[in-house]
């Protein structure tokens, strides 16, 4: 079966974005961190996001920033955007959990979850991320969106994996170990 990965960018305190869906407070300054990022897509076929995060890519142009990198096919969780004309997107309309529980058990590589915040809480909610990828970022912004939407009572992770930039970036990757998670 395979695999869905929350991959998130976040500040040192917290945040995926700025309150606006702005992220670009996150360095882009290091070769090695960008070459490792491109590579790891590779281990994807998939990505999952929510209107949010994808209306950020429309803003400045682009509805597909993963197709050169690996993966091909884009789905998209809005019950409110329009289709898009791009055939490697498709909106998702019906309930995600039963969608990507069906995508989980179809052949191919692992799902990458790219946000945002309230997508992954739905999917934490259900008990369906399996691994969380999270490129810590050494720069603090005080205030925004942050990982998820709420907080859980609990949700235990297991380190599998750390990658350190030059930048200061960091690669902490988890894997999620199976509980019930329960909001406080």
């Amino acid at each position: 079966m395979r695999k869905l990965v929350y991959y998130v960018a976040i500040s040192l305190d917290g945040f995926i974005s700025r309150a606006d869906g702005r992220f670009d407070f996150f360095p882009d300054d290091d070769p090695q961190y960008f070459s490792a990022y491109a590579d790891s897509l590779r281990e994807f076929d998939t990505v999952l996001m929510g209107r949010h995060t994808f209306e950020v890519g429309t803003r400045a142009g682009v509805t597909n920033p993963y197709v050169p990198y690996g993966p091909g096919q884009l789905y998209v969780f809005s019950r409110t955007h329009p289709d898009v004309e791009d055939p490697a997107v498709q909106m998702v309309r019906e309930n995600a959990g039963a969608f990507v529980r069906e995508l989980k058990a179809r052949e191919g590589r692992n799902l990458y979850l790219c946000g945002g915040a309230e997508l992954a809480t739905a999917l934490f909610d259900e008990n369906l991320i399996d691994e969380v990828i999270v490129k810590l970022n050494p720069v603090m912004v005080g205030q925004g969106k942050s990982l998820l939407t709420r907080a859980f009572g609990s949700i235990r992770l297991k380190l599998t994996e750390t990658r350190i930039f030059e930048s200061g970036v960091m690669f902490l990757r988890y894997r999620v170990t199976p509980t019930t998670p329960t909001p406080i």
